[in-house]
């Protein structure tokens, strides 16, 4: 009686540790990428939102009437070039936070349609610069450099001419929503009676 019984030959062998040393290697560097995900994500999570930027910003109640300049941003969420510029702006808050307001207003938040419409933001990000009185002296709209937007600040806390007063760049688009009157109360009908 013969048995059948496997016989490996060199190459056979070779090949078999062969494809375990592959094998392991692949298993190390899936480890170590998914490491790196990892902590990649992690570190993302960890950026500036605009909603943390909001939360810490300053009331603009209270900027217009405490004796700092202001910074006041009109933003959105889904903006993105806010989203963009969301880091340099937690930055230059660090650096000028206690000499001037930070101020967000979300275009969204109908409460702010009153400022949407008396500083004309049609684009955002729209900064405007206000002096210690709460007065307009400039506005920047759309995606400023942070050099650009840091001289502006440094201009604006020394009381000086701002270098970039009208700056613009790359905006999303907004358009204020519209507040539809009753046709009972258009000015435009002088007393008329309306029928329905």
């Amino acid at each position: 009686m013969s048995t059948d019984t496997p016989v490996n030959t060199p190459e056979q062998t070779e090949s078999t540790s062969g494809r375990r040393v592959r094998n392991f290697l692949i298993a190390v560097v899936a480890i170590i990428l998914s490491v790196a995900l990892f902590l990649g994500l992690k570190t993302q999570s960890n950026s500036v939102s605009l909603t943390q930027l909001d939360q810490e910003s300053t009331p603009l109640e209270t900027a217009v009437t405490n004796q700092k300049p202001s910074l006041v941003e009109f933003y959105a969420d889904w903006c993105t070039v806010c989203q963009k510029m969301a880091p340099d702006m937690a930055q230059l808050k660090q650096e000028y936070g206690e000499k001037l307001n930070f101020v967000m207003l979300n275009v969204d938040n109908t409460k702010w349609l009153p400022e949407i419409l008396k500083y004309r933001v049609d684009g955002i990000p729209h900064f405007i610069f206000l002096n210690q009185r709460g007065e307009s002296i400039a506005e920047a709209i759309g995606d400023i450099p942070r050099n650009v937007m840091a001289s502006n600040l440094e201009a604006l806390v020394t009381g000086t001419q701002l270098p970039y007063a009208q700056a613009s760049g790359k905006t999303s688009e907004f358009s204020a929503p519209v507040i539809k009157q009753s046709s009972k109360d258009d000015p435009r009908l002088h007393g008329s009676q309306v029928v329905n």
